[in-house]
């Protein structure tokens, strides 16, 4: 064992800087009204005593915890097997370490998981959260709701303006439809005429959107050329071999996802269909060791997944700086996102490769 080493105390600061007790307290909490010349003479001391702040301490202070909650409402199996999270989990790590706020993660994987993550969210341990993968039966929203947290949320929700329908819901999301729509337009430019669609999981709105872009284009699409995925490489794979047994003639594949397309270029792959030349095929996120390690190397619609990670953060802190501001704020609706919260959709782009 180590002994344990005394930390500089607040008062030994105080006495280096030469000022008070209340002046140096003011100074690493944040506060107003100290002159800058004392602001340095405190901020050298500090530096010079490697003073740590009290966490605890400092909270009471400031109430604030320093720290985000991110809740994905998935499996470790799946958050951890899927780069779109990596991706995503980067934006928002970047964003919160530039504030000084620590990122806590928190996965569901069964029911007993929410009840635990809605007692973690209700325990007052962190200032805001950040959700996202969200499915369209989720209890996380009314959790989050009765917690009295305040909360950006990932992808377009489901359930209409706020948390279950009270109150404003402030969300980042890819104009899905948008970009569904310019690779579906992309395929039938190629000349293809038997274009069908690898849905993600349809309990998510992303995986709507997608399907209701590819329709906008397809109106008269046969209903067998579109089944059902769930975002991954297998659903990818179980998908293209349904489509390939309905419908032979298949063409080209509009994924709903670059895993998915992933999955789907195997099976062709398999079945002695050459891409592009027989089928061609999309995919949608432009996840770069998926889409250029693909073989082909996959044509995709590319997201800002990382991007999204940081905005969502940057959302949820400008929120509660105002909040901090207006004591008056309700914590629970979008008045504690500074009164007049914005969601934000990101533009998308096709990325053109071999495979299309």
């Amino acid at each position: 064992m180590t002994e344990a080493v005394s930390r500089p105390t607040l008062e030994a600061v105080a006495a280096r800087a030469g000022v008070s007790r209340a002046t140096v307290s003011r100074v690493v909490n944040g506060g107003d009204g100290v002159r800058e010349p004392l602001v340095e003479r405190v901020r050298r001391a500090v530096e010079e005593l490697g003073y740590v702040p009290n966490q605890a301490a400092r909270s009471l202070v400031t109430r604030r915890h320093d720290a985000v909650a991110v809740v994905i409402a998935e499996p470790e199996t799946r958050v951890f097997a899927d780069p779109f999270f990596a991706l995503q989990l980067r934006g928002i790590s970047k964003e919160l370490t530039a504030h000084d706020s620590q990122l806590v993660l928190l996965l569901t994987e069964g029911p007993e998981d929410y009840a635990r993550v809605g007692r973690y969210l209700a325990g007052g341990h962190v200032d805001g959260a950040l959700a996202f993968s969200l499915h369209l039966d989720d209890p996380l929203p009314g959790l989050i709701r009765g917690a009295g947290v305040p909360t950006v949320f990932g992808g377009r929700p489901g359930w209409g303006d706020g948390p279950r329908g009270d109150g404003p819901t402030v969300y980042v999301d890819s104009d899905n439809r948008g970009g569904a729509r310019d690779a579906v337009r992309h395929l039938v430019g190629l000349g293809r005429t038997r274009v069908a669609h690898i849905t993600g999981p349809l309990d998510q709105t992303s995986a709507v959107d997608r399907l209701d872009g590819f329709r906008d284009v397809m109106v008269d699409a046969d209903p067998r050329l579109i089944v059902e995925g769930d975002f991954t490489p297998a659903g990818g794979e179980r998908a293209m071999r349904v489509l390939l047994d309905r419908c032979p003639e298949v063409d080209a594949v509009f994924a709903a996802n670059d895993l998915s397309a992933a999955g789907a270029l195997r099976v062709l792959r398999e079945r002695g269909r050459r891409v592009p030349e027989d089928v061609a095929v999309v995919g949608f996120d432009d996840m770069l060791p998926v889409a250029e390690g693909a073989d082909p190397p996959l044509t995709t619609v590319r997201q800002d997944i990382e991007e999204m990670g940081r905005l969502m953060a940057r959302l949820l802190l400008r929120g509660l700086d105002r909040r901090g501001r207006d004591e008056d704020a309700d914590p629970g609706t979008g008045k504690g996102l500074g009164g007049a919260p914005s969601s934000v959709v990101l533009p998308t782009t096709l990325i053109r490769r071999a495979s299309a």
